[in-house]
């Protein structure tokens, strides 16, 4: 029941963003920045585990994992500019950002940088 739960919370945020997109783009944008994902999994996190160090290592993980997923929003923007198919653009950018992430997870482990 738990999950279910979870589920409902997690899904009525983004039916919520998605509605309020359709209006107010920027507002939209301005809820999505907000790390609601990040907000809503350390929550569970904590609920169900009630450890704080894993709270802080996603949290730590989160931020560091963060740079290669802009790779997304500067691919998407560009390819709906020329033109490209919605779909292909989607997909094109979840290939390059899944790219950036190999190779960015490549130099965290060789730097040792990971929380």
């Amino acid at each position: 029941m738990y999950i279910i739960i979870k589920t409902i919370i997690s899904a009525l945020i983004i039916v919520a963003v998605s509605e309020i997109a359709k209006k107010y783009t920027l507002a939209a944008a301005i809820i999505l920045s907000i790390p609601l994902t990040s907000l809503l999994a350390l929550a569970w996190l904590f609920y169900d585990t009630k450890d704080i160090q894993k709270v802080v290592d996603l949290s730590l993980n989160t931020i560091l994992m963060t740079l290669p997923s802009i790779v997304f929003f500067i691919v998407l923007p560009i390819m709906l500019k020329f033109k490209f198919n919605f779909s292909v653009s989607i997909l094109v950018s979840i290939l390059s950002t899944s790219l950036v992430y190999l190779i960015f997870i490549k130099i965290v482990k060789n730097f040792n940088l990971v929380f």
